[in-house]
């Protein structure tokens, strides 16, 4: 019977893989020495068996279009967002159901075609396999590490991986604050509460995260890790790195051979293609220690191609990259000082992880930028699996030392809600909300008889729903015919601590009810993360001022159907000088809704805002007529 108790960590890593746990001996990485670290790379042989880790990288080169490496970069993505890693790997992306990227491999049996889910499952069982060796047991269940960045399809994907593989993914912990867990392994005792910046560079993601660590005051009690902001990128890493210097050998390749300068990858078989990755990533490695690295390439028919790049020459060649980090770097402090109370946070140290933090012009950069020397003590390859360790063992019960143990909380990395009447966005869980969240807010409906609703579930940070990411829709139906504005719909967003949202809506009155996980098909694209962000600002001013006059117009819609059918019905018990005051007043706002419906920029919002309290107001006397005509009524019909 196996101890369900044991439940290991696991960094599911875009070039690397490790599994981790926490016993008797402490935090480890378990595999033999030579072995812990173990390629994510996958052979699917003609038999349709895998082969994976390190047996299946060593022949990349040879079976380019069997084998399967940086899968982690299509989790959750559309064929569009791969096309442009696509040309970088050796076998097949096609399009796949939803529009998702596939892989497309060959085999005896025919064309097979499996999803990053699917291939993922296949390290992940390997990793399995591993443990289970290591710890003489059965196991069961996993802490599976994410990008602070991976929004809910790719959660979702990293859930059903676990699942293929025969793992219960009992907890899903961002990539940074595993590295901050693990970070705190060896900062007990100082006494003091610290603010980290986890800087996560890793094969094909970066992340960056800016948590509060405050120890327990006694080995016996708990450590609060709060994370005060996080931003990213899901498509920055190494494999950039790759690609730009596969860009420039192949770009001087073909000026030297006479080929075409402006597809010079098409040139070359996916042999020669996945080669070209692996001198490129071995260059790489070595101008982390040397100041220069050779490369040397037989082209056949008595020609080849030599070179030499120096460390300055790469420095320059990857100084943009390294911006783009630092980028979001600055958006995540500008998040914690909002987080801090608006006072501005002094980052008491820097923690690197994932591989590409060896460049050692990125750890230049970041001190600077930090003003702080980046931690390095721990291995970066190996930081996040030993994080998702210790969670995993704050999970299961397990004690730290002689007792301690640590309570976490992540945050979300952009705003969620729900489209609203004119199609307006109503956030309800702003970003850098902790998590687990909840939310609830109550709208209702705007046109009469309504006997559904749509809910429309979005992500981003402006003010029109157009401008943001579409999550998922879903109706809640069955809704007795009301008049508008009568129904009371009831919205709750709820946010479980693996960062997955789930949605319900009911109508108060009827008790009907609607739900939905929202897990919709793709990840976010390159650069959208920052698109969705600096638009945020750029248009921050221009957005209030349409969700202001959208607001405007379907209440004014409201306020004047409601006035006009009391205004018909009693408005010759007002006196001339009241029912021409109120006619002016319910034409003026009739204008402005008729304006900002054909164009809202041509309307000043704080003028229509007046026109509407000019109604409001003006319809006072309408009002206590109505009611005085209604109760009147009722006491004739009790007679």
């Amino acid at each position: 019977m196996s101890d369900t108790s044991t439940i290991v960590g696991i960094d599911l890593g875009t070039t690397n893989s490790l599994v981790a746990i926490v016993d008797a001996h402490g935090p480890r990485v378990l595999g033999d020495d030579g072995e812990q670290v173990m390629p994510s790379v996958v052979r699917v042989e003609r038999d349709g068996s895998f082969v994976v880790g390190q047996a299946a990288a060593d022949r990349i080169v040879e079976m380019p279009d069997r084998t399967i490496n940086s899968v982690k970069r299509l989790m959750g993505r559309s064929i569009r967002d791969a096309q442009a890693d696509a040309a970088y790997l050796g076998y097949q992306v096609v399009d796949g159901e939803h529009d998702t990227a596939r892989v497309r491999i060959e085999t005896d049996a025919g064309e097979k075609v499996y999803s990053p889910q699917e291939i993922s499952a296949v390290i992940l069982r390997e990793l399995k396999q591993r443990a289970e060796s290591a710890l003489g047991q059965s196991v069961e269940k996993a802490v599976v590490t994410v990008p602070a960045y991976f929004d809910d399809a790719q959660r979702q994907a990293t859930r059903d991986a676990g699942r293929l593989a025969g793992l219960e993914v009992v907890r899903i912990v961002n990539e940074p604050t595993a590295a901050a867990l693990a970070y705190g392994i060896g900062t007990r005792g100082e006494g003091q509460s610290q603010t980290i910046a986890v800087y996560d560079l890793g094969g094909g993601t970066f992340d960056i995260s800016i948590l509060r660590l405050v120890p327990g005051e006694s080995e016996g009690e708990t450590d609060f890790f709060q994370v005060l902001s996080t931003a990213g990128d899901t498509h920055l890493g190494g494999d950039d790195v790759d690609h730009m210097l596969v860009k420039l050998f192949t770009g001087e390749i073909a000026d030297q051979l006479g080929l075409d300068e402006a597809q010079p990858m098409d040139s070359f078989d996916a042999s020669t293609r996945r080669a070209l990755v692996g001198f490129a990533r071995a260059i790489k490695h070595k101008l982390s220690e040397d100041d220069s690295a050779q490369i040397a390439i037989d082209l056949g028919n008595g020609k080849s191609y030599a070179r030499t790049i120096t460390r300055d020459e790469f420095e320059s060649m990857i100084a943009d990259w390294v911006q783009r980090s630092l980028d979001a770097c600055s958006r995540a402090k500008r998040d914690a000082k909002k987080a801090n109370g608006n006072e501005p946070v002094q980052i008491d140290s820097v923690v690197m992880v994932g591989g590409s933090t060896r460049i050692p012009l990125v750890r230049e950069r970041v001190g600077e930028f930090f003003k702080v020397e980046p931690y390095t003590a721990l291995d970066p390859d190996r930081v996040v699996a030993l994080g998702a360790a210790m969670q995993a063992s704050i999970i299961a019960g397990a004690k730290r030392g002689e007792g301690s143990s640590s309570l976490l909380v992540d945050v979300i990395p952009l705003s969620l809600g729900i489209e609203t009447a004119g199609g307006a966005m109503a956030k309800l869980i702003m970003r850098n909300s902790s998590v687990p969240a909840r939310a609830v807010e109550r709208f209702s409906t705007s046109v009469d008889g309504q006997v559904n609703v749509k809910i429309h579930v979005v992500q981003g940070e402006r003010e029109m729903v157009e401008d943001c990411r579409s999550l998922g829709v879903f109706d809640l139906r069955g809704i007795p015919p009301m008049p508008a504005g009568v129904p009371k719909l009831v919205v709750e967003f709820l946010i479980d601590a693996n960062g997955v949202l789930s949605v319900s809506a009911i109508e108060e009155r009827s008790g009907k009810r609607a739900q939905i996980q929202i897990v919709p098909n793709h990840g976010l694209s390159r650069d959208e993360v920052d698109r969705i962000e600096q638009e945020s600002f750029t248009h921050a001013k221009e957005d209030m001022n349409r969700h202001r006059v959208v607001d405007l117009i379907t209440n004014s819609k409201l306020d004047i159907k409601w006035i006009s059918e009391r205004f018909e019905k009693f408005g010759d018990l007002l006196e001339p000088e009241e029912h021409t005051t109120l006619s002016q007043a319910l034409d003026t706002l009739r204008s402005f809704v008729t304006k900002g419906e054909d164009d809202w920029t041509s309307v000043d919002p704080n003028a229509f805002y007046a026109a509407k309290d000019a109604l409001d107001r003006a319809s006072v006397r309408l009002q206590e007529i109505g009611i005085a005509q209604s109760l009147k009524a009722d006491e004739a019909q009790g007679q």
